[in-house]
């Protein structure tokens, strides 16, 4: 089904893979008459060519990149706009789009919703920008209809900025990189690798994109075999599969943390660019006759089963089959794993009561968003429910269509009434549901769903209220077979049945009578509009010679998500406020940070202020006396900050809020084994956090203070190497490293972060 090649590998033509042994020139040379060195060979991949005309460096090894166009949604936006003004923003450079499809709802918090939206379409007015209202479209769906064009980048401040089957190399990251863009700076990193993702043969009647994205994943994520690389998807077996289809697998690629994707396009997309009245955006792609990888992802589509990703990860993977077959010991083990995510005793979370007579029964399903809501999805899971019924009891089915255009066609061609038909209610364009502000289930709860992510609690339940439900990502067509089985868990491919297959016509009118498009036509006398829920960012400081951190919270899981960082759902209201929001950090997995944070707050503004720092924390005097029989220590050049540990921070989503929320309370710096994504890591250091990572056991705990001499002085001389000590424990010395730093992130740590760094003199 999927196989990952133990090294590196060169594809000829597109189709045939040589694994890199030594054997391999002399073989490329026998069928191509090309004799060609691994170094050249590695230019010959599609990313390549996209990265080194987007590149404004002098060379390909530290990327200076330039997007063509940015979008971001009503959860990043307000702050991302917030940060550039106080930064200097005059007018947007490209194209950027502000779509509205995550706090569309406005259910919580009076006006707070709407004055969001009020005040992105003043922006958009203002500096010259594209406003999607509520209900029109996610932002993803959007991207692809109207924003893609073949060799472009985008980059979006949502993680599941994908749109590689469309001939785009698009990027998710935290705001603080959109606002570089914004402000004509660069997005920096190192040249990535490239991973071939070989697909051949042609699915099984029944399996669907996410059946293939979730096999991919279970394959790679664990291992980390494309974390941070670029996933090439190449070979014959793309030729099998719609464009629809394509997306759906494309949008997943952020759960295998890779950086971004790109595939080989053909006339399929062309017609796909030309049914959106695009045509002269289409680009043809393919690799050079000879083109190296630095690793191969070999999946056989003909054998990809029915697939269904387990809670609390998209990794966590089974065939239905096996999981059916397996019930209980599947479930049992997959109750055991929990245990080390929800991390609370008191919290009774139990799959196994959800066996009835042998089968797994599921209280819901949803099929929505950038993932779920495409049109092939809908249509083929309304083909598979037409004639029957949900029936009466738990279960539940909710449908979003991913836009407003594909909303319409599937009313026009009847495939809307065929699902409500049944029982399921169809809802507007919404993301919701991937976050947990839609769809909620109730306690206890297990909900299939063909969305992004399955963390726990993202679906929405509270787990210091005593709540807990779980989601398992499914495709619609699996989920769709379900809904007809009234809740009992069942493959698409054990039913008998036919896909209709209906074009599909698109109305851009709908676009056209609805969106604002002040695509280069600034208007600097507009004013923004503003709501009480649109607080400026707190004024951060430089940092100074010397640092004294307070461990204020440490986190041993395997892996520590965004969601686990600042929750989703419950918090998106508040995401205008960072004072506001930051009350609710680390709330699922601590909730005890944020008071301890506060108390080590107290300190540094009482040291900024020039007023007494022992009054604000007794052991304070304790601690500076231990350090002044080893060092001199000068108050007004020691910052006092708190700090978290975590084992691998950072998956899943982009949200700058999970550092700034964390930089609002006082945090200085993150300490980690390694770093889950590049974007967290990024978010950090534009908030002028230091990213130590650490080796070896651990010499610190909870409530420990720890001395970093001379920070300043090391960042400045790009020292990786840096002495610090465990001050409660004897001074214990301990080495951290921050890792490979650009001029420019080591100038925005110093300054503070990046609105200091932008500032104007």
């Amino acid at each position: 089904m999927v196989t990952l090649y133990d090294g590196g590998a060169y594809l000829i033509n597109g189709t045939e893979l040589v694994p890199d042994t030594a054997d391999a020139p002399a073989a490329i040379e026998n069928k191509t008459g090309v004799k060609i060195a691994k170094e050249e060979a590695a230019k010959g991949t599609m990313a390549y060519g996209i990265l080194s005309s987007h590149n404004s460096a002098g060379d390909m090894e530290n990327l200076k990149i330039k997007f063509d166009k940015l979008t971001s949604h009503d959860i990043t936006f307000v702050g991302i706009l917030q940060t550039a003004r106080a930064s200097g923003l005059e007018k947007f450079p490209v194209p950027y789009v502000l779509t509205n499809c995550h706090n569309s709802l406005c259910a919580v918090g009076g006006t707070i919703n709407e004055d969001d939206h009020v005040f992105g379409l003043s922006c958009a007015k203002k500096y010259g920008g594209i406003y999607v209202p509520p209900h029109q479209a996610v932002i993803h769906q959007f991207a692809r209809e109207m924003l893609a064009a073949g060799g472009a980048m985008i980059l979006g401040s949502d993680s599941h900025t994908r749109y590689g089957a469309l001939g785009t190399m698009a990027v998710g990251e935290g705001g603080p990189e959109i606002v570089k863009q914004l402000l004509e700076q660069t997005y920096d990193i190192p040249m990535p690798g490239v991973v071939a993702i070989h697909l051949t043969g042609k699915p099984e009647r029944g399996v669907g994109p996410q059946d293939i994205a979730l096999a991919i994943i279970g394959a790679v994520f664990g291992n980390g075999y494309v974390n941070n690389k670029v996933m090439e998807f190449v070979g014959d077996g793309i030729d099998s599969l719609s464009v629809d289809y394509r997306i759906g697998v494309d949008v997943m690629t952020t759960e295998t943390t890779c950086l971004s994707s790109i595939w080989r396009t053909d006339s399929a997309v062309k017609e796909f660019y030309e049914i959106h009245g695009r045509g002269g955006d289409y680009k043809e792609l393919n690799p050079a006759q000879v083109a190296y990888y630095d690793g191969v992802v070999e999946v056989d589509l003909s054998k990809v089963k029915p697939m269904i990703a387990m809670p609390f990860h998209p990794s966590n993977t089974y065939t239905i089959e096996e999981l059916n077959a397996n019930l209980g010991d599947i479930l049992r083990d997959v109750e055991k794993k929990a245990l080390v995510s929800l991390d609370n005793n008191k919290i009774d979370f139990c799959l196994t009561d959800k066996i009835r007579d042998g089968k797994l029964y599921v209280e819901q399903g949803v099929i929505a968003g950038c993932a779920g809501g495409g049109y092939e999805n809908l249509c083929d899971a309304a083909d598979i429910l037409r004639g029957k019924t949900i029936g009466a009891d738990e279960f539940s089915l909710s449908v979003y269509p991913a836009s407003q255009p594909i909303f319409m066609e599937l009313v026009k061609n009847g495939r809307i009434a065929d699902l409500m038909a049944t029982g399921a209610t169809v809802r507007t364009a919404f993301c919701g549901p991937c976050f947990g502000a839609g769809d909620v289930p109730s306690n206890k709860g297990l909900s299939i769903r063909h969305s992004t992510r399955n963390f726990p609690n993202r679906e929405g339940s509270k787990v210091t209220s005593g709540q807990i439900a779980s989601v398992a990502l499914m495709d619609a067509r699996s989920i769709a077979a379900t809904a007809a089985n009234k809740g009992y868990l069942t493959a698409a491919t054990d039913l008998d049945m036919e896909f209709t297959k209906p074009k599909y016509y698109f109305d851009k009118s709908i676009y056209e009578n609805r969106v604002f498009d002040g695509t280069g036509k600034a208007d600097p006398s507009v004013e923004i509009k503003f709501g009480p829920n649109i607080v400026d960012w707190p004024e951060m400081q430089p940092l100074t010679e010397h640092v004294l951190l307070k461990v204020v919270s440490m986190i041993h899981d395997p892996v520590t998500t965004t969601d686990e960082l600042i929750p989703s759902g419950e918090t998106s209201s508040y995401r205008s406020n960072p004072l506001g929001l930051a009350e609710f950090t680390l709330s699922r997995k601590d909730p005890a940070y944020v008071g301890r944070a506060k108390e080590v707050q107290k300190v540094e503004k009482a040291r900024i202020a020039g007023g007494d720092i022992y009054a604000e924390d007794g052991q304070l005097r304790e601690i500076y006396e231990t350090v002044r029989k080893q060092f001199d220590l000068i108050p007004e050049e020691t910052e006092v900050g708190s700090v978290i540990f975590a084992v691998k921070p950072g998956d899943g989503s982009a949200r700058e809020q999970a550092a700034s929320c964390q930089r609002v309370l006082g945090g200085m710096a993150n300490i980690a084994r390694e770093y889950a994504t590049k974007r967290y890591r990024s978010n950090l250091i534009n908030w002028g956090m230091l990213p130590f990572i650490f080796d070896g056991e651990l010499p610190f705990d909870k409530g420990d203070y720890i001395f970093v001499k001379n920070i300043r002085t090391a960042i400045a001389d790009k020292k990786d190497f840096i002495q610090a000590y465990v001050v409660n424990k004897g001074m214990q010395e301990m080495e951290l490293r921050v890792g490979n730093l650009t001029d420019d992130e080591r100038e925005i740590i110093l300054k503070g972060c990046l609105i200091n760094y932008n500032k104007k003199e």
